[in-house]
């Protein structure tokens, strides 16, 4: 699909391209051609009006000059005069060029045949017919196509080269969405594929009679407890696609966010204390926002719940807001716990990822740092974890408003 797709940018570049150099080229070619013939039919007439003046000292250099001769015919079309820079002693052969110019009907005219531009001049006293040689001109013309189609075959193969570059360059977002997309669903169906296997045992269990009932309401447990996760999975997945795709429906106000970070911190005190853990924060007031309250208290709530998971026994979660230089606001959220690699400061904003795979079946599926990340990418900010002296610390900063 991709090489489809990068041959389509390819064949549509250079259709437009070619398009492009043969209306240009094309231009070049025929303003070059009524130019050269717009100054050989002004030289004619100028010449008609002084027939056989071959030269006057001082006239103007920069005139054009071409090869010609003056024909003059007397009142029943005979030959009366004739001068100019060719040999004009065949009678014959002018008498011919008389009788072909006039065949045409035209004032100004081409002999093709003898490479001849004609034009015709009547004057109360005689009609005159100048002939200019066209040599030059149609070597000139030849010359300017030649030129053209080299250059023209030149700058396509250039276009060319460019086009392959370029279609690489914009096809691969297309290449590496596509690769999470294929991954995001092999993923996803990793985690569906072990709770259904658990309820279709489950299922098939309590189907067979040699159970007593107490091991069956155990069986149907299995199966609700199943469910449950996959539904909390599928839920998930589908706040990650709306976010995605711009339909979380985010309503954006002016947010006290030093109001939502101290509310959305109170309801996790009793499960730290539960888990051995201390909870402080420290939140700098008239903090506040552009954006949607309920996704940045999620986003709060992901962190927190993150933090909980991962962090070290009696250890403390320290939750800090506080303003920044240039109009932003920071918060972090730190604890305690196994540091992590560079990489996987990198890796844990991906979609299933573990840093921990141990924990997988503790209901955390590995979405959450990728739902709280397109929330704050929603909202123009950016959201980023760091490890150091034994903390591991998640940073987002967002654009603040003014108090």
């Amino acid at each position: 699909m991709l090489s489809k797709l990068r041959l389509k940018f390819v064949v549509i570049n250079m259709a437009i391209v070619t398009a492009m150099l043969c209306v240009i080229f094309g231009l070049v070619y025929q303003f070059t051609r009524s130019n050269l013939e717009a100054e050989s039919v002004s030289m004619m007439q100028r010449i008609a009006a002084s027939p056989f003046r071959l030269g006057i000292p001082g006239e103007d250099p920069d005139e054009l000059r071409l090869p010609y001769f003056v024909l003059e015919m007397g009142g029943q079309g005979e030959l009366a005069a004739a001068g100019g820079y060719y040999d004009l002693s065949d009678q014959q052969f002018l008498q011919e060029l008389v009788t072909l110019s006039l065949a045409t009907g035209q004032r100004v005219g081409v002999l093709e045949d003898y490479s001849l531009r004609f034009c015709l001049v009547t004057t109360p006293s005689a009609q005159r017919i100048v002939f200019a040689d066209m040599s030059s001109e149609l070597s000139t013309l030849d010359n300017l196509l030649r030129t053209c189609i080299l250059i023209g075959v030149i700058s396509f193969g250039a276009f060319l080269a460019i086009s392959l570059l370029l279609a690489r360059w914009a096809v691969r977002p297309v290449d590496r969405a596509w690769k999470q997309q294929r991954q995001f669903v092999a993923d996803a169906s990793h985690e569906l594929k072990t709770p259904l296997t658990v309820i279709m045992t489950n299922a098939e269990l309590l189907q067979s009679p040699s159970y007593e009932p107490e091991a069956k309401a155990q069986f149907s447990q299995s199966i609700l407890t199943m469910a449950r996760q996959m539904r909390g999975l599928v839920e998930r997945l589908l706040e990650l696609a709306r976010v995605d795709d711009g339909r979380s429906n985010m309503a954006f106000t002016r947010c006290d966010l030093t109001a939502l970070v101290t509310q959305s911190v109170l309801p996790f005190e009793a499960l730290f204390f539960e888990k051995g853990l201390t909870l402080t924060c420290q939140a700098e007031e008239g903090v506040a926002v552009q954006g949607s309250p309920a996704h940045l208290a999620q986003v709060v709530e992901i962190l927190l719940d993150n933090a909980q998971k991962y962090s070290d026994r009696s250890g403390e979660v320290a939750v800090r807001l506080s303003r920044q230089h240039r109009g932003h606001c920071l918060l972090t959220i730190s604890n305690p716990g196994t540091a992590l690699s560079p990489q996987q400061l990198q890796d844990i904003f991906k979609r299933f990822y573990r840093a921990d795979q141990a924990r997988s079946r503790d209901g955390s599926f590995g979405l959450g740092l990728s739902i709280a990340q397109a929330i704050i990418t929603e909202h123009r900010g950016r959201i980023w974890a760091e490890s150091a002296g034994g903390l591991n610390t998640f940073f987002v900063q967002l654009p603040g408003l003014p108090v």
